[in-house]
């Protein structure tokens, strides 16, 4: 009975007008003060523990949901006003279709809600001028809520300072697989901008690079040269970048047709990642989940393997606030700092 009091009287004065003014200085004062260090420009949360809460208080599974989308607000105003540019949320998973229906459709009439809301009210965007994007599979969304969604990412397209990527529906597997997709067919299909390896320059090139060691005039070597045979593909003509299968008859004087493609050799992890659903954002810099789970869930998996630095925290999602980023922040700017401290011997030594 008496933690009962203790927490109503507890409550009764962190409602009251001098408490609220005294709390809202506090964090402007801590936000100012992160401001000051080094600022992460990428964060991504993975808000977990919605149910879980909803259970420990005794509330209704979707009303734990609701709560979540209230963090989500809260903490996209502190990430903005610490300086953060992007922001990226799990918002559903490809595998929450497994859950029962009713909340999976609970789910999607949430996101539909608050889509809308960001829609019609949309002050927190435009203040930090945050452009929306969606990311995921848009043929997993159902047609109403799909048009809420593009109508949200049409609304602040005109943003740019700040982005807010919202995936939904999204496995990072499912993401990786779609990029390496993007790009096997770029390479298949998409003809590279060359001039064919088989143009008079190229011939000239190869006649003077064979006979350099010779030094024979090229005038010498064009009177004593027969005239050219019908020219075949053959592999020694390819330049490295270039490929092709085309068997190639070119009349006199003429140029021949061939279509030539990137080598698929020339594909590296940052081709790879250009077709991402991040492309263009900045490196990740911190990953948080909550609920105590230390696991990723088929989030931000490629993002997230080098150099961004991971957070579990034992709190619920909607609990998260600035007293539990808090402590991820200055963390960050700790190590930030000793990183700055050991990489400057180095740097003397290569000056």
């Amino acid at each position: 009975m008496s933690d009962l009091y203790l927490s109503r009287m507890r409550n009764w004065f962190l409602s009251s007008p001098p408490a609220e003014w005294a709390l809202i200085r506090l964090r402007e004062l801590l936000i100012g003060a992160l401001r000051q260090g080094p600022v992460p420009a990428h964060v991504a949360f993975e808000m977990d523990g919605n149910r879980r809460y909803a259970r420990s208080h005794k509330i209704e599974t979707i009303e734990g949901h609701h709560l979540g989308f209230e963090a989500l607000a809260r903490v996209l105003e502190i990430c903005y006003k610490c300086g953060v540019k992007v922001v990226t949320v799990y918002a559903f998973s490809i595998e929450n279709f497994n859950r029962p229906k009713y909340e999976v459709d609970g789910l999607m009439q949430l996101a539909k809600l608050k889509l809308e809301q960001l829609v019609q009210h949309g002050e927190l965007l435009d203040r930090y001028g945050a452009c929306v994007r969606v990311l995921g599979q848009r043929d997993l969304i159902s047609p109403d809520v799909l048009e809420v969604v593009d109508r949200a990412v049409a609304t602040t397209k005109h943003n740019t300072d700040t982005i807010l990527n919202i995936c939904f529906p999204y496995t990072s597997r499912e993401e990786i697989t779609t990029a390496i997709r993007s790009t096997v067919q770029e390479y298949s299909t998409t003809p590279r901008p060359h001039s064919t390896p088989f143009s008079q320059s190229r011939i000239t090139q190869k006649i003077m690079s064979k006979q350099g060691d010779k030094h024979e005039p090229l005038s010498s070597i064009r009177e004593s040269s027969p005239s050219p045979p019908p020219l075949s593909s053959r592999s020694d003509d390819h330049e490295g970048s270039v490929s092709s299968s085309v068997t190639l008859h070119v009349e006199s004087g003429a140029e021949p047709n061939v279509t030539i493609y990137p080598n698929a050799e020339n594909i590296t992890a940052q081709t790879i990642e250009s077709h991402l659903y991040t492309a263009g954002c900045p490196p990740l810099d911190i990953f948080v989940r909550t609920s105590g789970v230390e696991r990723l869930s088929d989030f931000m998996l490629w993002q997230g393997h080098q150099n961004a630095q991971i957070f579990f925290l034992k709190c619920f999602w909607p609990e998260f606030d600035l007293w539990q980023f808090l402590p991820v922040i200055v963390e960050w700017q700790r190590r930030q700092i000793q990183k700055e401290r050991d990489e400057r011997p180095r740097r003397a030594k290569q000056v």
